[in-house]
């Protein structure tokens, strides 16, 4: 079926970037259908252009009846507005589970204004609504005579008989002035409500916005609370949660301080580690993972330098507290940066990061590397290499000069030369305090201790 719906939307769409990356789906989708459990659930996040397409591949792996709901957030106010086109402010979320022994548990919100002004106090001043005895349904088995009052032939009792009678003995029924039952009668207290019951259209959580203290900073973050409202509807505490695209790890983060157990997988090393710096701010170092899939020694390094050059550059400007280029080309030699505060108003120097994965080193790299610091307008320099470095490169470095913080005053040196096994071991360069390539996560108080990502 997964096939059939392939080539369908091959024949509809053409070879393009929605096929690719359909077809690129396709394949996940199976291997994840596959690992959850019987009574497991998948969201599925996707933009608006996207949905429908995704809709027919989870149909397709899933099954048409293991559907269950389509969710709209709306995550965004009206902006950037286009002529003859209504703005776009929602994502969708798509609800599949394996089976039809499913765990879901109702999640609430509290009532609005206008919904408070439903409730009133009773003679104790507890505060109460009412609500309809009745359904817009004509069922026969719900239609009878109850003290007095009997719904319209177009409406039933929402309740059978000795349900109603329990509310009457409790006093839960509002009368009329002859004795009878109000069918509006239900008498609800506020104190013994959850809230509003979450339907399909999520209006209640915002996106993070620039100035919010949870924003990270990474471009496709998702806000904690509808991460929350997922793995708190659809999990218990000890369950396990898969995020397989888990990104700046909004996921794993709303799974630890929930009390689950979680797997997080991401294919960039700057997701990995922005990951790992979010859980060990955000709990102080208790909250224990295990990461995998990233070199844990200089053999290690090597091979991930054999294998893609640009990961491996990636990788050794993360160990820095640096952030990566996006793109390969058109760098001049620079890997990455690391920003650094340089007053209270929020400006920053730059140390500028040039990765040398091979073997073959030379003074060359560090007169390059200063002179793009010094046409670039950068405070400093780091030259990461998989080799020890030359004389004559320690002797260039030393020539380059220092850089003195205006901050404290403080010196320090305007190159400086780093291998990788020096990093492994956790040395730190000597620099000021450095901003972290995405701002520190809110603190949490750790709700498990034994984790595990990879």
């Amino acid at each position: 079926m997964v096939a059939d719906a392939i080539q369908s939307m091959h024949g509809l769409l053409g070879e393009n970037a929605v096929l690719a990356y359909l077809v690129m789906m396709a394949a996940r989708l199976v291997e994840l259908h596959r690992v959850l459990k019987p009574t497991g659930s998948m969201y599925l996040h996707c933009a608006p252009t996207a949905s429908h397409y995704l809709k027919l591949l989870m149909d397709a792996v899933f099954g048409p009846k293991n559907f269950r709901n389509e969710i709209i957030w709306e995550r965004t106010n009206a902006h950037n507005m286009k002529a003859r086109m209504w703005p776009r402010t929602h994502d969708t979320l798509l609800l599949y589970t394996k089976s039809d022994d499913f765990r879901f548990d109702q999640q609430f919100k509290p009532y609005g204004p206008e919904q408070m002004k439903r409730f009133k106090p009773d003679d104790q001043g507890r505060l109460y609504k009412a609500e309809n005895l009745t359904f817009s349904t004509a069922n026969p088995s719900r239609q009878f005579d109850w003290r007095g009052t009997r719904p319209p032939p177009n409406r039933s009792w929402g309740m059978s008989l000795e349900e109603l009678e329990g509310l009457y003995a409790r006093g839960r029924i509002l009368l009329k002035k002859d004795g009878t039952p109000r069918m509006d009668g239900w008498k609800i207290y506020l104190d013994e409500t959850q809230g509003k019951p979450v339907g399909t259209v999520w209006t209640d959580i915002e996106r993070i916005s620039n100035t919010s203290a949870e924003r990270l900073g990474y471009p496709t973050q998702k806000p904690l609370a509808l991460l929350n409202r997922i793995i708190e509807s659809s999990s218990e505490p000890g369950d396990l949660i898969l995020d397989p695209f888990c990104g700046c790890g909004t996921t794993v983060d709303a799974a630890q301080a929930l009390g689950r157990r979680w797997i997080g997988i991401d294919v960039t090393y700057i997701a990995i580690d922005l990951i790992r710096r979010r859980l060990e701010d955000a709990y102080s170092g208790e909250a224990q993972f295990v990461i995998d899939g990233i070199p844990r020694d200089v053999p290690g390094a090597e091979a991930l330098f054999r294998k893609s050059p640009f990961d491996f550059e990636r990788w050794a400007v993360s160990l820095v507290y640096g952030q990566p280029n996006e793109r390969q080309v058109g760098d001049r030699g620079i890997d990455g940066v690391i920003r650094f505060p340089l007053d209270r108003r929020g400006a920053f120097g730059r140390v500028l990061v040039s990765v040398k994965g091979g073997r073959q080193v030379n003074p060359a790299f560090v007169r390059d590397l200063l002179g793009t610091i010094n046409a670039e307008g950068a405070a400093m320099g780091v030259l990461v290499t998989l080799v020890d470095p030359t004389r004559g490169m320690v002797d260039a470095a030393n020539r380059s000069g220092s850089y003195v913080w205006l901050v404290d005053g403080r010196s320090y040196p305007k190159i400086q030369l780093v291998t990788v096994q020096q990093l492994l071991d956790g040395y730190r360069l000597a620099m000021p305090p450095a901003l972290t390539p995405y701002l520190s996560a809110p603190r949490h108080v750790p709700a498990v201790d034994q984790l595990s990502l990879g």
